[in-house]
């Protein structure tokens, strides 16, 4: 095993899990984050991101490295995920990529390559788009690439956009699909999951955390440059993130606090519902129940199974009691 992976729906301990994992594992271990909104500064609480100061003297990779203003591109993110993992490999360290964002999580463990973007030619489309409508772009999908808008469909606007861009840019036509799965590195990917009601319950009390954590400041300061503030502004990617576009309708008094955050519960559920019908189709993920007490001992000695891990990457320890630990 070169890489390990931790991945599975919002809320159900993925970033502890990586941290235990850490502390029992006889070699050294650095994350990797593969949350699409954790690159970005100041959204901390309604990622649940770990701070420094949690991080248990384990190193972190990917996270803080955009503002909030930025747009964030898969294919940049490729490109320094894979820088990261190639550095923590040179150090004689394991891997771990954290995270719950799946297109996140393919393009940095899969060996395929995505097109970059261009900053003039999207705003071009974009403005297209806003003057003439999403037919009349999907119309323009059709003419060139009738293949690729038949995966897409015509309601889609940002894939249909994305599409055209990346058609204008290498001249051929769009994949729609990703390629058939196909790790880079050697890898182990674990799945955390919970039953529904259960994860249900979780959502409800980690809203109402980042609620009493403060949210609706944190979202308040990084909106307020729109008002002549010092935040920085949310851009088009941090907007349409679950736990802030919510709240933005309370700062312009169009709708109450709590409302806002009944809607963010409700949202996360069924992100939650859409994350595990991605890693759900992925047959290499191994599936461990988030309420298990001893966890991290499962999923360690799962690691120090025959197989699984080959030992020229881990050198797992066994006690005599079968769990594995390292004292």
């Amino acid at each position: 095993m070169e890489v390990l992976a931790i991945v599975g729906p919002t809320g159900t301990g993925k970033s502890e899990l990586a941290l235990n994992i850490a502390q029992k594992l006889p070699i050294g271990c650095e994350v990797i984050n593969a949350d699409a909104f954790s690159l970005y500064r100041g959204m901390d609480i309604g990622t649940a991101k770990v701070l420094p100061a949690e991080r248990r003297g384990v190193p972190h990779h990917l996270i803080d490295i955009l503002d909030p203003s930025e747009v964030a591109s898969i294919a940049q993110y490729q490109s320094l995920g894979w820088a990261a993992i190639d550095s923590v490999l040179s150090r004689g360290n394991l891997p771990v990529v954290v995270g719950g964002s799946g297109l996140y999580v393919r393009a940095l463990l899969d060996g395929f390559d995505l097109p970059g973007t261009d900053a003039n030619l999207r705003a071009s489309l974009n403005s297209d788009l806003t003057s003439h409508g999403v037919q009349y772009m999907f119309d323009r999908l059709v003419a060139i690439d009738p293949a690729a808008a038949a995966v897409i469909g015509g309601s889609n606007a940002r894939r249909i956009i994305r599409a055209l861009e990346v058609i204008e840019l290498t001249g051929k036509p769009f994949v729609a699909n990703l390629p058939p799965p196909s790790y880079r590195h050697n890898t182990v990917t674990i799945g955390l999951d919970f039953d529904r009601p259960t994860l249900d319950n979780r959502i409800t009390h980690r809203v109402t955390n980042m609620r009493s954590q403060g949210l609706l400041a944190e979202v308040a300061q990084l909106a307020s440059s729109s008002q002549g503030g010092a935040g920085v502004g949310l851009g088009p990617t941090a907007i349409r993130a679950v736990g802030y576009y919510e709240l933005l309708p309370v700062l312009q008094g169009t709708t109450s606090e709590s409302d806002a955050f009944d809607q963010i519960a409700v949202h996360t559920r069924q992100l939650t519902r859409k994350q595990m019908g991605w890693f759900g189709r992925d047959s290499r993920v191994k599936w461990f129940d988030g309420a298990a007490e001893d966890l991290v001992f499962r999923v360690v000695d799962y690691l120090a199974a025959p197989g699984v891990a080959p030992q020229t990457a881990v050198e797992l320890v066994r006690t005599p009691l079968g769990s594995t630990l390292i004292t």
